[in-house]
């Protein structure tokens, strides 16, 4: 018999590109883009015509218009009615990156104590904390906020009865918690830079550290180390530039507090809300990521001699973290869309 060689047969670049999985998802992807911005187009045309069939021309020129109405807290850009439309939708965009930057800071915090809690062998504590889960996250959100806000306002006392929480520095009222303002003054630059320098040596440090004890499993005082080199060579930066800092204490005149910067009370209770309410489902997301990891690991780090917090420190957590993150950024998402429903306490976001 005599054997033929025959050829490979040439496949079609494109149909080659279409079987790999990798490109095809890149195809798709880019297909669905040219699809989406093919109907925004067509959408903006339908707009265009339609507006001039009225004798209207599509133009962004309403954004120079003065906005004509006040936005009560603004702690980033100075605003008033006299302001104009863009300067409006720039102060709600901040302030709407605000309330869900503290949000999401707050609510993991208390999002993962709760969960951990949730597994604690106290049964009072379990059990309080189960109550507390289970009952917040089943009352709607826009509830709480309301709630929240209807209890700030209501309980705490008017600005002239104030309530002193520091020593003649904070103040809390109806119209909000009044606290110091500071005021940078020259040289305060070059702390804030020390600061920084600070902050990256001391990261540096941490890892160079975490190297070492990977390869002899000898320890350095990460925290301690990086706690006196960023307290003591800012202090020093702050003190040899002449103390470039002071502060503008709030003052009761009249009616109302001047001076300071002044946290609204819809700020609060919206924070507040959105934060202990996204926390709940948090809490859930970490004791389903904790349970994921085996029961094994626990025993293992006992048999060698870790306590239970360096144990949930250095081997739980890290390995449930692949559990957790996905769904935590999706409530990170929830917190961020749920912020919309400031409008109903007067939070303009």
């Amino acid at each position: 018999a005599v054997s033929q060689n025959h050829p490979p047969k040439q496949i079609f670049p494109l149909l080659k590109l279409w079987r790999n999985k990798e490109s095809r998802a890149v195809i798709i992807q880019i297909l669905t883009m040219i699809v989406l911005f093919a109907l925004i187009a067509m959408i903006g045309r339908n707009i265009v015509i339609n507006l001039a069939a009225v004798g209207k021309d599509f133009s962004f020129g309403f954004f120079s218009w003065p906005a004509a109405y006040d936005i009560t807290f603004s702690p980033f850009i100075e605003y008033t009615n006299k302001s104009t439309h863009l300067k409006a939708a720039i102060v709600g965009a901040l302030n709407t990156l605000l309330v869900a930057a503290c949000g999401i800071v707050l609510a993991s915090i208390l999002g993962f104590t709760m969960g951990i809690l949730r597994l604690s062998n106290n049964w009072l504590i379990n059990r309080i904390v189960y109550v507390f889960i289970e009952f917040m996250r089943n009352v709607p959100v826009l509830i709480h906020i309301l709630a929240l806000y209807a209890l700030t306002v209501t309980l705490l006392p008017p600005a002239r009865k104030a309530i002193d929480v520091g020593g003649g520095n904070f103040f809390l009222s109806n119209r909000g918690f009044y606290v110091p303002s500071p005021i940078f003054e020259s040289g305060a630059g070059f702390v804030g830079i020390i600061f920084i320098l600070a902050l990256i040596v001391s990261y540096l440090f941490k890892r160079w550290a975490n190297k070492i004890q990977n390869e002899t499993g000898k320890i350095y005082p990460v925290f301690w180390f990086s706690t006196g080199i960023i307290i003591g060579t800012t202090a020093i930066a702050y003190f040899l530039t002449g103390m470039p800092l002071s502060w503008e204490i709030p003052v009761l005149k009249g009616f109302n507090f001047k001076g300071g910067m002044a946290v609204k009370p819809e700020f609060l209770a919206l924070w507040l809300a959105l934060s202990y309410y996204t926390a709940c489902f948090i809490a859930e997301i970490v004791r389903a990521g904790i349970l994921s990891v085996s029961y094994g690991q626990t025993e293992a780090s006992y048999a060698l001699g870790l306590k239970t917090n360096r144990t949930l420190q250095l081997v739980i957590v890290p390995q449930a973290l692949r559990v957790i993150i996905p769904p935590l950024c999706s409530q990170f998402l929830n917190l961020t869309k749920n912020s919309s429903l400031a409008i109903a306490i007067g939070y303009m976001d």
